[in-house]
């Protein structure tokens, strides 16, 4: 199998791979789509892989960067995984994937992030699990009384697309959050082309939300705000709809503060869309990512890393003011020892003592409490791609 970026002339096959993977889109989507595919292959960051003249799989990698503890650290989001279903098994997949991560690492991308359709393959790659988009069912009702107090909103258009990315990186990096995507304003010049989509701006804040379930219900995309008059401002413009939509459908952080304001909270109803992350660059990506500020820890890190063997030796791993740094060091029998998998899962603040019982980190207390520390996060995502 050859594989290589995909150029103007694989447009249409590239469509057809994307049917057969993933079903035809909705009448609204199939535009959306097509710009996507566009802007990525005049990018270069579509790859293909061809046995002879036909084209076997694909993927490609968006230019995005992933918020963590109030950094943007620039990320490859790996998306439009395909294999034709007559080439399925025989290590299709597993031959674009490896060169995917490459890709990555040529780019600059210091990590990966993905949606899974199956694990084990990206396992195998070093991706491993580190958080989700979290959907909450909430009744419209509850939302409907939130606004306090009246707080300038206007709609937004594909016109304001770079005030919507500077607002939502704004509130990202002062709430310290960690996993939240920068999609850019080109991306989002696209999005809010979208009639299906109704979109609002304050001074801090920002909402997209549309109709669901056969237009019985709201479904929320994203609500970020700086402040509460804001956000209680913003769901009481969801809220508002309670006369017609029984209920709405609300991507969320498992912290959002949205649910400490409802009144009610006995039970709730959450789907979860899983991610994966792969350490790409080890050492830039330790400096590219925020911690926090009391924490001033140094640990010896051993990593294995088979697919990128830059990643892989004896470390060391010093925090301090909220900066970290990985340097190489001589050998230490004492040094915690990882897989690139176990990196990939301490990066996103999964708790060392979960990865060490599952085999994934060999490290000894103390360790294991420093790069708690470290790390320490509760990872998700408003975006799904």
């Amino acid at each position: 199998m050859e594989i290589r970026p995909l150029g103007p002339d694989d447009f249409d096959a590239l469509m057809d791979a994307a049917t057969r993977a993933f079903g035809e889109p909705p009448a609204h989507g199939a535009d959306i789509r097509r710009r996507h595919a566009e802007a990525g292959i005049a990018a270069g960051r579509h790859l293909g892989g061809f046995d002879g003249g036909r084209l076997v799989a694909t993927a490609k990698v968006h230019d995005l960067a992933q918020w963590w503890h109030g950094r943007p650290v620039s990320m490859g989001g790996v998306a439009g995984v395909t294999v034709a279903p007559e080439d399925r098994g025989r290590g299709a997949g597993r031959r674009i994937m490896t060169d995917i991560l490459r890709l990555c690492a040529e780019l600059g991308h210091p990590v990966s992030v993905l949606y899974p359709a199956t694990t084990p393959l990206y396992r195998s790659l070093g991706w491993e699990h580190a958080g989700a988009q979290h959907i909450v069912t909430l009744p419209t009702e509850a939302l409907r009384t939130l606004a306090a107090e009246p707080v300038p909103i206007r709609r937004a258009g594909p016109e304001d697309a770079e005030e919507v990315a500077a607002t939502l990186r704004r509130v990202h990096r002062d709430a310290r959050d960690d996993g939240p995507l920068d999609r850019g304003a080109d991306w989002w010049r696209i999005r809010l082309a979208d009639t299906r989509l109704y979109a609002y701006l304050a001074e801090d804040g920002f909402l997209a939300y549309g109709w669901a379930d056969g237009d019985a219900a709201l479904s929320v995309d994203k609500v970020v705000a700086g402040s509460e008059r804001t956000l209680r401002a913003l769901w009481g413009v969801v809220g508002s709809g309670s006369s017609t939509a029984g209920t709405v459908h609300a991507c969320v952080g498992p912290d959002d503060p949205v649910l400490w304001l409802v009144r009610e909270r006995s039970t709730e109803r959450v789907r979860r869309e899983r991610w994966m992350l792969r350490v790409v660059d080890a050492p830039a990506a330790i400096a590219a990512r925020g911690y926090p500020a009391a924490v001033t820890a140094e640990v010896a890190l051993r990593v294995d890393d088979p697919v990128l063997p830059a990643n892989s030796g004896t470390w060391r791993l010093t925090v301090k003011d909220g900066e970290g740094v990985l340097e190489p060091a001589a050998g230490d029998p004492s040094a915690v020892r990882t897989g690139i998998r176990g990196l990939s899962a301490l990066y996103a603040g999964v708790p060392p003592a979960a990865l060490r019982r599952a085999g994934l980190v060999e490290c000894g207390d103390a360790d294991a409490d420093a790069l708690s520390a470290v790390f320490a996060a509760t990872p998700f995502t408003l975006d799904y791609f």
